[in-house]
Order: C-alpha cells, then structure tokens, then sequence
C-alpha cells in the first residue's frame, strides 16, 4: 500500500507553488482514495460573498472562474 503522506511530502516538494489542496486531491487520486469534495456548479449558487484580509469575492468572481467553491461529499 501506499503511504499518502509521503505522496503528500513528494508533491508538496515537487510542486511547492501548487494550492494546498491541489496537492492533496493529486495524492488522494494516486493512492487510490475517493474524492473527498466536489466542485459547486456556479449557476447552482444564489448569492456568495466572501471577504478576506485583501478582497473581496461575489457570485460574479464564482461565475468568472476567480473563485472555485467545493463542498464536502457525503
């Protein structure tokens, strides 16, 4: 069996400017485990509003691809 931190470890040096959990969904799909988010359709949303330190996000960055929203499966 293979040992999904170190996979983790390998990526995260070989790829040290890719997101987080790109890295983690690389190491879960060569492992061989299920996906554990999936991603949220942008029309199947409402309303998003998102503030952080130094932006701020709407539905319209969600439609523009800006920003990628996930949830949870199961």
């Amino acid at each position: 069996m293979i040992d999904r931190e170190k996979v983790l470890t390998v990526l995260e040096r070989r790829f040290p400017d890719a997101p987080r959990a790109e890295r983690a969904a690389a190491a879960n799909a060569i492992v061989g485990l299920e996906p554990e988010y999936e991603p949220v359709d942008d029309g199947s949303v409402d309303g998003f509003r998102c503030e952080i330190a130094a932006a701020r996000y709407t539905r319209q960055d969600l439609a523009a691809g800006v920003v990628r929203l996930f949830r949870r499966m199961g």
